[in-house]
């Protein structure tokens, strides 16, 4: 029987969207939450027939309803159509139904500008598990390996096929399916390509001349994998007055088990040049899922000046805005705080903090060095 984790998540009291990636376990904690809900899962080939073909018929079904149900309708991209009976449902009917709408992919419903119920229904985020979901503490190499799918952590035996799987049927179920691109030989290599810069700024000629794809095929596949959710923007911090900061993004995937996956590493050792983007990865993720789940807002960027002085990320919360460099290192070399010091100094940051390998915690002045499970147990006193 898979392994059942307690998510973070709160199920709101009115109707929302929740979009993840694949795999995240969005159906399995829609279940544990609503168990009594009405159900319409569009994965299952007879419920999408039914409904494509006559989206009418959720309105009237729900209608005959007790009032005060939830209604959960599963992939809600593969059918658009069916968010303007929702929105009918609440136009007509108020609250006297709620709605959990789900996806892995916002893209079809943009390309065909579909109904997102702006005002009546609100958004919510789903992510791989984080640490404290997890509720263990493996080592980090396993977790940089594999990444936090739960699929991975609750059946470990399989893990490798799992996740090599996991890229495959995305490039199937994702991309053919939805008809993003007819050249899936092209969008592999692209995606090969993509997921061995993870973590690092993008040069698009540069990938497009390693992939053999158009610069333009290549911009229009990133915005693929963000669409997907398979992957993110990294913004570089824009100041109010310039002086020479950075200003290209990074591109970080979701997982770093999926990202190893995509890169064809899946079964291959981590090296120490992989292992620090690999690291980074997890404390996006992280920060991405704590500011989320919490209700936080805020946004995440990444500070480097024309000198090459850099800070991972710079993670700006309700209350405060936090420096945060990473390191895949035993021992802290002080040096690495540069940027974080220099952040604070220009009073752009409230606090600064340094993520790396090694067992004890660091004081550095206003500069702060913590292991990484300390760093992640501290993010609500860090963050809010």
């Amino acid at each position: 029987m898979p392994t059942m984790f307690h998510r973070a998540l709160s199920l709101p009291a009115r109707s929302f969207f929740l979009f993840g990636p694949r795999a995240t376990g969005k159906t399995t904690w829609l279940r544990s939450v609503l168990p009594e809900a009405r159900w319409y899962d569009l994965l299952l080939n007879d419920v999408f027939v039914r409904y494509l073909h006559d989206p009418a018929r959720l309105r009237h079904e729900v209608e005959a309803l007790p009032k005060g149900g939830w209604i959960v309708i599963d992939e809600i991209q593969k059918i658009p159509a069916l968010l303007d009976e929702v929105h009918a449902l609440i136009a007509m009917h108020g609250r006297s139904h709620r709605f959990a709408l789900s996806g892995s992919s916002a893209r079809k419903l943009k390309r065909l500008d579909a109904n997102m119920l702006a005002g009546r229904v609100i958004n919510r985020a789903f992510f791989s598990l984080t640490c404290a979901e997890l509720g263990e503490r493996p080592p980090v190499d396993e977790v940089l390996r594999l990444g936090l799918l739960p699929g991975v952590w609750s059946d470990r035996e399989y893990a490798l096929d799992i996740l090599e799987a996991y890229a495959a049927n995305y490039l199937r179920e994702e991309i053919q399916q939805e008809a993003l691109t007819k050249d899936l030989a092209a969008f592999a290599r692209f995606l090969r390509v993509a997921a061995s810069l993870n973590g690092q700024v993008v040069n698009v000629a540069n990938v497009a001349a390693e992939s053999a794809v158009a610069r333009q095929t290549v911009q229009r596949y990133f915005g693929v994998l963000v669409d997907t959710l398979i992957g993110t923007w990294l913004p570089a911090w824009q100041p109010r007055v310039k002086i020479r900061e950075a200003a290209h993004p990074k591109f970080y995937f979701f997982d770093s088990g999926v990202a190893r996956a995509a890169a064809g590493r899946i079964r291959s050792p981590i090296d120490d040049v992989e292992r620090g983007t690999l690291l980074e990865t997890w404390v996006l993720h992280e920060l991405r899922a704590h500011l989320a789940y919490h209700g936080l807002g805020g946004e995440i960027t990444y500070y480097r000046t024309g000198a090459g002085v850099e800070a991972d990320f710079i993670c700006a919360g309700p209350r405060r805005r936090v420096a945060i460099e990473v390191k895949s290192a035993q021992r802290w070399r002080r040096e690495w705080g540069a940027a974080a010091r220099e952040l604070i100094a220009r009073r752009v940051v409230d606090r600064a903090v340094g993520v790396y390998l090694g067992s004890a915690a660091l004081a550095h002045d206003r500069f702060r060095v913590l292991p990484i499970y300390e760093f992640l147990a501290a993010l609500p006193e860090l963050i809010g």
